[in-house]
């Protein structure tokens, strides 16, 4: 059995006796003293594993000397022994930070639900030690899981960065113009993809995206890439505040937006005239969200020969799928307007 050392402090050098002979066959060894003062000292001076200690004390009580013991240590359970009917003293001593309570009675019985006591209070002691040690490891498990999670997102943005960067590169290269097209949309949709691992190295909670301020770097990034190749029409943002989704989402909501984008950029108006292109982002509902991208060009109602290879189409019809949605073409407008709707 494992021995217990255990500080008992009661004014009543009699009682302090009966109680170390009592537990001693239990494992439990006692040390007395008579007075709060004696046990606060003798604390410094040694180690113990549970302290009990007795209500009634010569010009002070229990209350008084366990206030004492908190500020001096909380890893010591302590078990108040107490002869008063009244429960508001047990009460108070829980309140105050003991452990448990033990009824002292005059037949003595109280001597045997002490040991029972102390043991259950370092029992209660060890569980509650090793909750906070596995609490902390569980910490320190996740916060090195982050740690490496923002590692892992920081090193893919800059390696789609890069393959972005070569299909630039190769797309001023070649004297093709449907290749070069085609390499300056593949590099859009890359950098619409590395976007959202930027945001994530970024964020406290890679699960999710904030989509207002990840629409806005995202436009700017298309609008800056198209820019360079002489479409200069002027794209705006609407976007109510604060709407959030899982990251997962977020990847095709950045591709739809991409395609919409360059297509509104490449064919809303014709050679020589400049418009607006408007990314429109708002709540409908409590978990609705309605994403829409609109222009004032030549329009197109979803319907007839599509320009271009069709791959865009096919890109937005799937990623729409990935949503449990469908891109819709508004024709009650002068351009277009294509929107879609997805709940959060």
């Amino acid at each position: 059995m494992e021995q217990v050392r255990v500080l008992y402090i009661d004014d009543d050098a009699g009682i302090g006796r009966l109680v170390e002979r009592a537990l001693a066959p239990h494992g439990i060894s006692i040390h007395h003293v008579g007075s709060g003062e004696e046990g606060l000292k003798l604390l410094e001076a040694e180690k113990f594993d549970a302290i009990a200690l007795d209500h009634n004390l010569t010009n002070e009580t229990g209350l008084d000397v366990l206030a004492r013991i908190q500020r001096v240590t909380v890893d010591l359970p302590v078990v108040y022994v107490t002869g008063s009917e009244d429960a508001r003293v047990a009460v108070a001593a829980l309140k105050a930070g003991a452990a448990d309570y033990v009824w002292k009675d005059v037949q003595g019985h109280f001597r045997e639900l002490l040991g029972a006591a102390i043991r259950s209070a370092l029992q209660q002691q060890r569980m509650k030690a090793e909750a906070e040690e596995a609490q902390r490891t569980i910490r320190e498990e996740r916060d090195r899981a982050e740690l490496l999670l923002h590692e892992v997102n920081h090193r893919v943005a800059n390696s789609l960065a890069l393959v972005a960067s070569l299909a630039r590169l190769q797309a001023n290269a070649v004297q093709d113009e449907a290749a070069r097209s085609a390499l300056q949309e593949m590099q859009a949709r890359i950098m619409a993809v590395a976007g959202i691992h930027r945001r994530l190295y970024t964020s406290s909670d890679v699960r999710i995206v904030e989509l207002g301020s990840y629409l806005m770097s995202l436009v700017d990034e298309l609008s800056a890439a198209i820019d360079a190749a002489d479409k200069k029409n002027v794209v705006a943002l609407h976007a109510d505040a604060d709407i959030r989704v899982p990251t997962d989402k977020a990847v095709s909501i950045g591709v739809i937006v991409t395609e919409l984008l360059t297509n509104a950029y490449k064919y809303a108006y014709p050679a020589g005239m400049r418009g607006e292109i408007r990314v429109i982002l708002q709540k409908v509902g409590e978990d609705t969200v309605s994403l829409a991208v609109e222009d004032d060009g030549v329009g197109w109602k979803g319907t007839g020969t599509t320009q271009g290879t069709g791959l865009g189409t096919r890109v937005v019809t799937a990623m729409a799928a990935n949503l449990q949605s469908k891109v819709e073409y508004d024709t009650g407008v002068e351009g277009t307007r294509a929107s879609f709707r997805f709940r959060i």
